[in-house]
């Protein structure tokens, strides 16, 4: 369903042992936003919904509401480190047109609601 790399997983891993909640899983979602109409939403989180499905890595969960499954079907999620910054890519092969900073996508079914980048 959605593949995470070695880096992110141990980028997430140490994002929740330093907030020390055993309970925190990352959550993936979309939601309306960006050029393009769509912006990924990662967070950790430590509350499930009736709504949730996950998959369980080795050290954390990786949970996303059901209802958008179609939109992260098949994503990657990796770590890059850059100088001296860094930050989490997605590879989503449902996205069909993205906006130049990669921030906002679109697929071929949904658009959701443009709005301008920050």
């Amino acid at each position: 369903m959605i593949e995470i790399s070695s880096r992110a997983k141990s980028m997430i891993d140490q994002m929740i042992t330093e907030n020390d909640i055993s309970s925190l899983f990352l959550r993936v979602g979309i939601e309306d936003g960006g050029c393009s109409g769509l912006s990924y939403n990662m967070k950790l989180d430590d509350a499930m919904t009736e709504h949730d499905r996950f998959i369980h890595n080795q050290d954390f969960k990786v949970v996303w509401d059901q209802r958008i499954e179609q939109y992260l079907k098949g994503m990657k999620i990796d770590y890059q480190h850059q100088g001296m910054t860094g930050g989490f890519t997605i590879d989503n092969p449902n996205a069909k047109a993205t906006c130049g900073c990669g921030a906002s996508f679109r697929t071929a079914n949904y658009k959701g609601s443009k709005k301008k980048c920050d």
